[in-house]
Formats: structure tokens, sequence, C-alpha cells
């Protein structure tokens, strides 16, 4: 295989996506390209953080991230750890920073951690001497999310400059909302948010967004509709009247899909809540659904992240030798 050069890559951290120019999004889509079909391989694991060791650290509950992650350092050959919150010393009244020092002296060369304060992975990043992604922090940021998002508009639409993408539910508790506006506007996107005024947040506007209350006017020819998780966890509350009231006018449904493009592409980051923001025949339309794939891309997406901040660039292996 001739590989093209490699793109340097000077963070020692992935916190948000605002830090990334969009050469090197592109950079880290086109390499992801390269791990999909590696991931499509019966054999699948490369050598290439062999030695290396990778510790997952999990403050929420997850499934699909946390195993995302875990494969995809596997995949690479590094060694990976879990932890998560029941079983760590947090629950005996340990802070995060000592966690993080007592985890650090261990050695790692990349921690993963997620947690339900914003600002948690920054302030991680600054008592660690690895490497320090962000994994999804309170409602700020989901680096890895929009990452994986936007390879799978790429990889069925050809391009992202000049979509029109309407983000849609509860923008207001979203860090998977704050982190795609911030790239698809980057990469030249148009991006709507719809959602009631409840679930906005303030001046949402000056992030550069079109901001819509009636999901026909947001979805009108939009080429993406991103739906989102109503996060009743955290609010603290009532930030909308009913679920039943919430389905009738923010539901995704085919009666207000049909006012996108014929051939928009559904998308959703999970978990899923069906019949509160999405109708199960529109979630599971083999044609326009694309909430499967996300799943699929996020692996591939995680391998390119985790490779490109241990050695400070991007760089397409020049033989997918597998171990």
């Amino acid at each position: 295989m001739t590989s093209p050069p490699a793109t340097p890559f000077p963070h020692r951290h992935l916190l948000g996506i605002e830090d990334l120019s969009p050469a090197e999004i592109t950079a880290l889509l086109d390499l992801s390209d390269v791990y999909v079909e590696l991931n499509r391989r019966p054999e699948k694991k490369l050598n290439r953080l062999r030695g290396r060791t990778q510790i997952n650290l999990f403050f929420e509950n997850s499934t699909r991230t946390k195993t995302s992650f875990e494969l995809a350092g596997k995949r690479l050959g590094a060694d990976v750890i879990n932890m998560s919150v029941e079983g760590s010393a947090i629950k005996k009244g340990e802070t995060l920073i000592d966690t993080a020092m007592t985890l650090n002296a261990m050695q790692p060369d990349t921690m993963v951690i997620r947690h339900a304060d914003s600002g948690a992975a920054d302030l991680l990043s600054q008592k660690v001497t690895g490497s320090v992604i962000n994994a999804g922090d309170g409602s700020h940021a989901h680096p890895t999310q929009a990452l994986l998002d936007a390879l799978t508009i790429r990889r069925r639409l050809g391009r992202l400059e000049g979509l029109t993408v309407a983000i849609c539910g509860d923008i207001l508790h979203s860090r998977v909302a704050r982190s795609n506006i911030q790239l698809l506007g980057k990469m030249g996107a148009l991006v709507r948010v719809v959602a009631p005024p409840t679930l906005l947040p303030t001046y949402v506007e000056r992030l550069g967004v079109e901001v819509h209350h009636d999901m026909v006017a947001g979805l009108k020819d939009v080429d993406i509709v991103m739906m989102l998780r109503l996060q009743l966890e955290r609010m603290t509350g009532a930030f909308v009247p009913s679920i039943r009231e919430y389905f009738r006018y923010y539901g995704l449904d085919r009666e207000k899909l049909a006012h996108a493009k014929p051939d928009a592409l559904i998308m959703h980051p999970g978990p899923m809540n069906r019949g509160i923001e999405i109708d199960t025949e529109v979630a599971d339309d083999i044609n326009r659904s694309v909430i499967r794939e996300q799943v699929e891309m996020g692996v591939a997406v995680r391998m390119v992240c985790i490779d490109a901040l241990v050695h400070q660039k991007i760089e397409h292996p020049a033989e997918m030798a597998v171990t």
C-alpha cells in the first residue's frame, strides 16, 4: 500500500473539537476510512501500540462508547484497562485528582475519561503525563462522537461542505450537539438547531447556527436529521410539559421527516428512546437511518485518535499487517 505523507498532530490531548483545524479533521477522517476497512477483515488487530497502556476511566455509565474505546485500543495492540466508578476508590471518598494521580503513577500512555461534570477531562489533562481523550464531560464536549458522525455523513454523501444539518431535541444538555456544531461549522456545513426554547442554551445563535422551534420549518430541505436523546437525568425541573407532548411536537416520525430532502439521512448518537425522540419505523428505516453505521464508525475513529495522540502524527500505515 502506498501511503500519503503523515499529517502532524501537535496535540497532547483531545479534549474538544475547538483545537482541531479543518485539515487535521480531514486527515483524521481519511485515516478512519482505512481503519473501517481493516475492521471489516476477519483479522483486525495491528501492533502499532504494542507495549503501550490505555486506561478507560468511566465515571458515567456507558456501553457503546466504553466498548468502542476498548476495542479501538486492543485492535491497535495496546494493553487496555477499564475502570468504572463502581470499582474505584472514588466510592471510598477519593477525589478525581487523587484517582488520576494514582493511575498516572502507573505510567499509562493514554487515559480516556467520561465524567458527569463539564471540565473534568480538562482538569485531568493538567495532572497526568500521558494523553487524555475526552469521552464526554457533562454537557460540554464529546469530540470523538462528532468525528464519527462526520465520518458517517462523509461516507454516505461524499462531503460535509455545503450540507444542511438539523440537530433536533435536547440541545441544552447535549455535549454531542456542541461538538457537532463546532465540527460541522468548521467543515463548511450549515447547522440548524430545532428544539423548544426550554431545551436551548441562552444565546445559542452565537454558536453560528440557525434556530428553529418548529420541526416543519427546521427540517425543510435538510440533508441530515440528527436526533438527540432527551436527557431526563440532567434535568432538575420541568423542561417539557410531558413526554407524550414532546414526541408530538419534536419526535421524529414520517410526517415530520417528509419535510426534509427525500434522501435525507437519519442519525442518533444513542441510546435511543423510541417513541420519545424518534419513531421506531423511522429509526429502523434501512434506506435512510445510519444509526448502526455510526456505531461502526466509532471504533475506527477512536483507533485513529488514540494512534494520533501517541505518535503525534496522523500516519497511514504502509502495511496493514495484523499481529
